[in-house]
């Protein structure tokens, strides 16, 4: 029988993928709870499944690597050695090395180098079976055409992005298209004939081709819906080593796993929350004997959680640490020249000062962080993705920063807006209502200037002086959006209203166009630009017009 061996290695790659991440989750666990047999157990089953699968394509270095673990494990399970940390790193330090080797062999490196084998060595020594492995000399240096490579075109490939997706949700888009099908040939057929009811019966139809066509939009939308619990829980092992590299105690908590988000939203988030657990536990984090002095456990925590709140998906990452330091914040605003008086500052607009460029209140520059850059991508990936990022914290008892973003970045609720002959898209959420421009609005030159509404004082800014437009209207409008926590404006001429945008991407001349995070097709088939609203509030900071260009 014929086997795409193409397949199979896809299949392998992406199973042993995943079983690498249950074992590392259940190897943090096992350093908690070292008496549980049954995740040792669940430890054991990985490393002999890997092991069988591995035999089974002939990679025979794997194979051989993953038995030399199964020996270790047996080891503990006999009770023949304890568990301790240093165990604990030596079976993380296999889960590494199998991640390298498991691409390179699909690859077709399936080799072993002088460090793999070397902690092969060590697996027998600690199982009381010291001897050289299968012949060979540790230090030896490796045969010819066996050096560790990189994965070549042929893994990536393989490793192609995939979900894995219920057969019946399948069968269900698999009805709604046929269903489409139907309605489309009713269509053509009254377009044909015309005459008599034709255009009630036209009219009819295509609502329900529009309710059809929104319900298996829906349906695609939920099949990229994933579970947010896996990525947490890959930050358990980074929480662990960084912090016993700073000398510190912490472990992860998650919550709300089972929150479903859209799969691009998991890809864009990774970075940013790694960041912040970097400064979590780099200035939040106390050492153990400052947490116990202050009568803390001596274990820091760090909670992520997520949850669904009002169409979008809320992620909070806290800490238990000794939370922002006001006076220093304060101290490093007058030094950075971000705040004439931070001392007047609100409590919430002080910790927001801690995502500006540059602002960092580390001492020292360390591997994880000192040189204020943090933060600072953070909060422009979050508004990348049309989220916003805010933070609390008290001091001395810990932080939490909280980030809300769109479920999904394929379709947004928009307002449409026109200035001049063109028409911009802004994200709904972001918007809090609209109001007319008044005659004694305070304007500058540069497109600039400040309104009174409700007796409170509104900046804003004119979108066609940012993009280079004319307008002969006299009438204009002001939409107010939620800004850096207050309120801000953005006059437009028109407003057009609310509905759907599937957004898509610019193309990479476009890209970094400060303000524009995407295009949509408009009912007419003309296309419209998805605004930023922080991005465009830098630019007109900057005081830098976009210019016609980006409009067209």
């Amino acid at each position: 029988m014929l086997v795409d061996r193409e397949a199979v290695l896809r299949i392998f790659l992406e199973e042993t993928e995943e079983t690498l991440g249950q074992m590392e989750e259940a190897l943090l666990l096992l350093e908690e709870r070292p008496g549980d047999d049954e995740i040792l157990g669940q430890i054991f089953r990985v490393a002999h499944m890997l092991k069988g699968n591995s035999a089974a394509l002939d990679f025979k270095e794997i194979s051989s690597f993953a038995h030399s673990i199964e020996g270790l494990l047996a080891s503990i399970r006999a009770r023949e050695i304890s568990i301790d940390k240093e165990i604990i790193n030596l079976l993380l330090q296999a889960v590494d090395v199998l991640r390298t080797m498991v691409p390179a062999a699909a690859a077709g490196e399936d080799c072993s180098s002088p460090s793999h084998l070397q902690l092969m060595e060590r697996f027998r020594e600690f199982s009381g079976a010291a001897e050289t492995v299968r012949g060979r000399l540790v230090d030896a240096p490796p045969a010819k055409g066996q050096a560790q490579t990189t994965p070549s075109g042929a893994f990536e490939r393989a490793t192609a992005r995939t979900l894995r997706i219920n057969v019946e949700k399948l069968d269900r888009m698999l009805n709604l298209a046929g269903e489409i099908g139907i309605i489309q040939g009713r269509m053509r057929q009254l377009i044909e004939n015309g005459g008599g009811r034709g255009n009630d019966q036209v009219l009819e139809t295509l609502r329900d081709a529009d309710r059809l066509t929104m319900e298996l939009q829906e349906q695609v939308m939920d099949l990229r819906m994933v579970p947010i619990g896996p990525m947490f829980h890959r930050y358990a092992r980074m929480v662990r080593d960084l912090a016993q590299k700073h000398g510190k105690l912490a472990r992860l908590v998650v919550e709300g796993e089972e929150a479903g988000v859209d799969t691009a939203v998991i890809e864009h988030i990774r970075d940013p929350l790694t960041h912040m657990i970097r400064n979590a536990i780099d200035h939040g984090i106390e050492l153990p004997e400052v947490r116990c002095a202050a009568g803390k456990d001596s274990v820091g925590s760090i909670s992520l959680r997520a949850f669904r709140e009002a169409g979008t998906i809320v992620i909070q990452l806290a800490d238990d640490g000794a939370g922002l330091n006001r006076g220093k914040i304060a101290q490093r605003a007058r030094a950075l020249n971000v705040s004439a008086d931070p001392d007047k500052l609100s409590t919430q607009e002080l910790n927001r000062l801690i995502f500006e460029p540059g602002f960092s209140t580390a001492e020292q520059v360390s591997e994880t962080s000192g040189r204020g850059v943090g933060m600072d991508i953070v909060r422009r990936n979050i508004e990348a993705l049309h989220g916003r990022v805010e933070i609390e914290s008290e001091e001395g008892r810990g932080a939490t920063v909280t980030i809300r973003l769109p479920l999904t970045l394929a379709i947004i609720e928009g307002f449409s807006v026109g200035v001049d002959s063109e028409v911009y898209v802004l994200p709904l959420d972001a918007i809090l209502e609209c109001v007319e421009l008044p005659a004694n609005g305070l304007a500058r030159n540069d497109g600039q200037g400040v309104m009174t509404l409700r007796g409170e004082p509104l900046p804003f800014i004119r979108l066609r002086h940012l993009f280079g437009l004319e307008s002969g209207k006299q009438r204009e409008n002001v939409v107010v959006v939620g800004y850096q926590g207050g309120h801000a404006g953005i006059v437009v001429d028109t407003l057009y209203g609310e509905h759907q945008a599937v957004i898509k991407p610019l193309g990479s001349l476009f890209q970094d166009l400060p303000g524009i995070s995407g295009s949509t097709i408009l009912g007419d088939g003309r296309i419209a630009l998805v605004l930023d609203v922080p991005g465009l509030y830098r630019a007109a900071l900057m005081e830098e017009p976009l210019g016609t260009a980006a409009s067209n």
